[in-house]
Parts: structure tokens; C-alpha cells; sequence
């Protein structure tokens, strides 16, 4: 039943963003387009909030008001591969109950749609001009997978502990949201590369234009976001149409160092347009193939990445983006935005507990199996070597875990953390070293645990933290650090040491445990290794 629930999990989209993820599944459903909202009457204590669409209708629950399936845009199908436009104003008063429709992705148990820009919220009040904070988080599973809708990201916790506002969304992904045609047709593309991403923007304006209707406060809306959640927060903060829509961000085990080359992103446009048999002259009918089609062209081979299918993330289109989210720098348009950059100390153990040759590594399988897992050209009988001089208690296994760790987004978050304090912009880095006590101890502090603990959703379903006290101190410290970050930009608060900002030459790092400490420079060797040689993230060319 454990092994059914992370598969679960890892459906949900809590992949890496350094393209971990398995390949994509050929089924989909289409619920029904939008129909006109059910004309209601109110009832006494049903909350009714009012968009520039039209009002909404939630429910009251633990004291905090629930709006589920809030459309933020116009369904995607007519304008496939196309920047988003504002949703169709409704008359009536439109039940927001139950949360949207994914995008069309590899099942996960979840409805999916094309009609799929939808915001969720939770807040404990309603045009109170209480000018709570506002948590916007955005979902992972790289670009491929996931919706705002997980058990794990419900904001009932939060709101009650931090008096904020919590909101979740749903977004295009794969090709829906990255399809790069800009270079193979006529001008109606030429937001296809990096249409989720402007899906995102329009999101952001939306929490913007309605902050006050639900309590919120339009200045101090912070974004935050696992795996590719936090892959997408660093790309936003290189996006001129986003500045200003954010004030602070929070990444966990997410970064994006660079996107997407026009020429990568159009070769992989022209194979998933052969796999649909679709000719550059015949541009236009993709708009028109069968939904079915294209959720199965999604499981084409990727024609420059080995083993995984077809990648599609944000592209280097000179529209959106006209800059690498962190290379040759930090972006200098969010400077000013104060960043919070997380990772857990054994993020690659989520992507191989039920890799049984994992667990079982000999001195002579290693490095074999390490070659493809650290994701840059580094010699493997070096990094085995340096690894059991530095800890010459580790297992094989151990060792393995270390290494793909550092090598692939550890390896990411430390660039933007080094590349921030460069350039004299507040940046916060922590470490969750805390272990998951679940299956034995398989899975340490592995990718997705820092979640439940933000989230304070531990015993949820998929949780991998636990529910014991241990668990409930680490959520404790981690949820009102993120809640402090909120409020005033600072994560720091009384129940943690001193956590200072990170600066070179010190790299002060917050260890996070059942009692953290600030640390400097943590795992240093590890780093000076990695250091050594280039990081490109994967995708980009």
C-alpha cells in the first residue's frame, strides 16, 4: 500500500526539476468544456466572494473560507498553444466546491482538460481589509505533471498558524504549455514556447486584482513552490511581464538555472509534429488533432535526452524570456525580491527507494550506475574515491545517494544561492537533514519531505514525514519560517536560531532538524567537487 501511495505521489507531479521524471502516459480525460454556473441562492454563512467575472460560492470550514476551481482563464482549447486570455464572464452565481481540471498530462488519477486555468483558496476572511500576506504555491512535477489540487497542498494549516491566504493553481504543461512553433510557422505561435509560463503571469494578476476581496494584500504576495514549482518561481523571476506581481519567493528543491535553446526547442517541436504526422506546411491543423493524439505523442523518445521521453519546458523565445532565468547571472529585474532557496539532504533516495539494485550496491557496481545518475561529466572513480575518503562509513548505496545528490539540483540551488549573494540580493538557503521515520528509514531526507512540513499536512495522504513529535517540531520551525518570510520577507522567528542571510565567502546555511543550526558552507567538499566541472540543466540544448 506504501509503494501504491508514492507512485501516487510522484504522479502528483513532485518530480525534480533536473528531468527525473518518468515518461509521460498515453491516457487523458476531457471533462466537459465550461458550461454556465448553476443559478444559487445564498445561504446563511455560505461565503460568497466576487470576481470581475462573476461571483463564486465556497464553504466554511475550520473557520477558514474554501474556494476550489476558481477560473483565472478562458479554456486553453481555443487558444492551444497560444498566450491565455481572461476567463468568459459568468451571470449566475458559479459553485466553486471542487477543484479544476488538470492539464491534459500522464494519468494521475485526476480529470484533465484543456479548460484547466483554475485557482484554489483558503483564507479567514473575506473584504475584511485584514491585508493578510498572500501564498501563492506552485505545483511540481517538473513541466510535465501535477496540478494545484494534492492533499498535501491544502492551505487550512497555514491559514490558521499564520493568519495568511493560501493559494494553489493549475497551469498548462508538457506540449500544451511548450510546444515551440515559434520557428516553424506564423506569428499566431509565437508564445507556444512559454505559454504555461504566461498562464502563470496571468495568475499572478489575477491574485493581484482580486487580493482584497479575499483578505489579501496585493503588496506582499510571495511565491513558493517544490521541484518544478521552484523551477518555475526562478523563471519568473527572469520574466519581465511577472515583475511586480511577487515580492518574495521560496524554492525547495527547485531551480532553473537555464531554459530551453530556440534550436533545442524547435527540434523537439519538429519531432513531436512528426510523431502526429503533422507537416511545418500544415502548421495550423495541430490546433485541431485530437486531444487523444497528442497525450500519446507525449510518450515519443526526446531526440537529444537519453531514456526519457519528449521534454518540453520554458524556452529561450526572446518574447518572454530574453535571458537564461540564472546564467550569466542573477536576474537583476528581482534583485529586490527577497528568495528563500531550500533542498533536503537526500533528494535523490525519493527517486530510487524501490530500485532494489540501488539498495544493493557493491564497490564494483557503483560506479556503473552512478555514471547516469549525477547529470554532469565528471569522472566517477573520482567522485567514489573523494566520497569514501570523506565518509568512510558510507555504504556503496550511501555513496550513491550523496553524489546524484550533489551532481543534479543540490548543484542548481547552489548556483543561484552563490550567484544572489554575488550580486547583493537577500537570499536565504536551508538544508532539511530531518529523516523520514516511514518504511524503515528508506527514504532520509529525500526529495518532497520538506512539503508536508510547510504545508503542516503530515498526515495526509502521501506524506513522507510522519506524525510523531519529531515530525510536528521540523513542521513547526518550517512552516513558521515560510509564514515569517510572508509577512515580512524575513524567515526568521523564535523557534530557530539566528538564520542569517547567505554570503560568500561563509555560505551561512540553516540546517533544518528536530533542533537546526546555522551552519557555514555545509557539505563544502562535496561543492568545491562539483565545482569543478560545468553545469548546464538538462533540456537546454
Amino acid at each position: 500500500m506504501i509503494d501504491a501511495s508514492r507512485r501516487r505521489l510522484l504522479q502528483a507531479g513532485s518530480l525534480t526539476v533536473g528531468l527525473l521524471c518518468c515518461p509521460h502516459g498515453n491516457a487523458a480525460s476531457r471533462p466537459p468544456t465550461r458550461t454556465a454556473p448553476i443559478a444559487t441562492t445564498p445561504i446563511a454563512n455560505t461565503p460568497i466572494a466576487t470576481t470581475k467575472a462573476g461571483r463564486v460560492v465556497g464553504v466554511r470550514s475550520d473557520d477558514i473560507y474554501v474556494f476550489k476551481g476558481i477560473p483565472y482563464g478562458a479554456d486553453t482549447h481555443e487558444r492551444r498553444f497560444m498566450a491565455p486570455v481572461a476567463p468568459q464572464p459568468w451571470q449566475n452565481i458559479r459553485p466553486a466546491l471542487t477543484y479544476g481540471a488538470a492539464s491534459p498530462q500522464s494519468s494521475n488519477g485526476e480529470s484533465t482538460s484543456e479548460d484547466c486555468l483554475y485557482l484554489n483558496i483558503w483564507t479567514s476572511g473575506l473584504r475584511d481589509n485584514a491585508a493578510r500576506p498572500i501564498m501563492v504555491y506552485i505545483h511540481g512535477g517538473e513541466f510535465s505533471s501535477g496540478s494545484g489540487a494534492s492533499p498535501l497542498y491544502d492551505g487550512t494549516f497555514l491559514c490558521q498558524r499564520g493568519d495568511v491566504v493560501v493559494v494553489t493553481l493549475n497551469h498548462r504543461l508538457t506540449a500544451f504549455g511548450h510546444l515551440y512553433l515559434a520557428k516553424l510557422g506564423t506569428g499566431e505561435f509565437s508564445d507556444s514556447g512559454n505559454a504555461g509560463m504566461l498562464d502563470l503571469v496571468l495568475a499572478l494578476k489575477w491574485v493581484r486584482d482580486h487580493a482584497r476581496e479575499f483578505g489579501g494584500d496585493p503588496h506582499r504576495v510571495m511565491l513558493f513552490g517544490q521541484s518544478g514549482g521552484g523551477a518555475k518561481i526562478a523563471t519568473l523571476m527572469a520574466m519581465p511581464a511577472a515583475r511586480g506581481l511577487f515580492h518574495r519567493a521560496a524554492t525547495m528543491s527547485g531551480q532553473q538555472i537555464t531554459v530551453a535553446s530556440p534550436r533545442a526547442a524547435t527540434h523537439r517541436a519538429q519531432t513531436f509534429l512528426e510523431a502526429l504526422k503533422v507537416t511545418p506546411e500544415r502548421l495550423p491543423a495541430v490546433r485541431d488533432v485530437p486531444l487523444e493524439k497528442l497525450i500519446a505523442a507525449l510518450g515519443t523518445a526526446d531526440p537529444t535526452l537519453e531514456n526519457r521521453s519528449i521534454y518540453f519546458g520554458p524556452v529561450l523565445d526572446e518574447r518572454a524570456l530574453m535571458r537564461h532565468p540564472f546564467y550569466p547571472d542573477a536576474p537583476e529585474l528581482s534583485a529586490h525580491v527577497p528568495m528563500i532557496i531550500g533542498n533536503t539532504h537526500d533528494e535523490t533516495r525519493f527517486f530510487y527507494a524501490n530500485d532494489a539494485e540501488v539498495h544493493q550496491l557493491s564497490w564494483t557496481t557503483l560506479p556503473a550506475k552512478l555514471v547516469g545518475a549525477i547529470y554532469v561529466d565528471i569522472d566517477v572513480e573520482l567522485v567514489i574515491a573523494e566520497y569514501r575518503r570523506w565518509y568512510p562509513h558510507y555504504s556503496p548505496s550511501e555513496v550513491f545517494f550523496a553524489a546524484s545528490t550533489a551532481g543534479r539540483s543540490w548543484r542548481g540551488a547552489i548556483i543561484e544561492a552563490e550567484l544572489r549573494a554575488q550580486q547583493g540580493a537577500p537570499v536565504y538557503a536551508y538544508q532539511l537533514d530531518y529523516r523520514s521515520p516511514l518504511d524503515g528509514g528508506k527514504w532520509g531526507a529525500c526529495h518532497t519531505l520538506d512539503i508536508p512540513l510547510v504545508f503542516g499536512t503530515l498526515d495526509k495522504p502521501d506524506s513522507l514525514s510522519g506524525t510523531d513529535a519529531a515530525a510536528k517540531k521540523v513542521s513547526a520551525q518550517l512552516s513558521d519560517a515560510f509564514i515569517a518570510f510572508a509577512h515580512t520577507g524575513n524567515p526568521n522567528h523564535r523557534g530557530l536560531p539566528e538564520w542569517k542571510p547567505y554570503r560568500l565567502p561563509n555560505r551561512e546555511t540553516l540546517v533544518i532538524n528536530t533542533q537546526s543550526t546555522l551552519v557555514n558552507d555545509p557539505r563544502g567538499q562535496e561543492r568545491e567537487l562539483f565545482a569543478k566541472v560545468p553545469y548546464v540543466q538538462r533540456g537546454t540544448f
